[in-house]
């Protein structure tokens, strides 16, 4: 996927959630010091992040054995530090996004809760 399409899929991911009312979330947050892991956005008072998986299908960076590999590496340690990731891929976007920004709205209601 190119950079162009990966902006395009974060843009209408972000456009999708605004609409809906979704919390303010924080673009390519840096959640391990030290480390260039970033998630595409974060909410980070509740260790929610949204990663956009572009190229499923068209053996983008995702899909080599280097890129997968530092993708398991990335998630590894989201999940070791608490993290919950949501990976969404293009086609969950344009087919099921209500159920999705949903899904990821209600999670983060309720991980803020006392």
């Amino acid at each position: 996927m190119t950079d162009r399409a990966k902006r395009d899929l974060e843009g209408e991911f972000l456009q999708r959630w605004e609409f809906k009312g979704g919390h303010p979330l924080v673009r390519q947050y840096q959640f391990l010091p030290g480390r260039k892991f970033a998630f595409d956005f974060a909410h980070p008072a509740t260790f929610v992040a949204i990663e956009m998986e572009g190229s499923t299908w068209a053996g983008g960076r995702h899909n080599t054995g280097k890129g997968y590999e530092a993708d398991c590496e990335k998630y590894g340690m989201a999940a070791s530090m608490g993290w919950v990731v949501f990976r969404l891929t293009s086609t969950m976007l344009t087919r099921d996004s209500n159920f999705w920004i949903g899904l990821i709205m209600e999670t983060i209601d309720k991980l803020e809760m006392p």
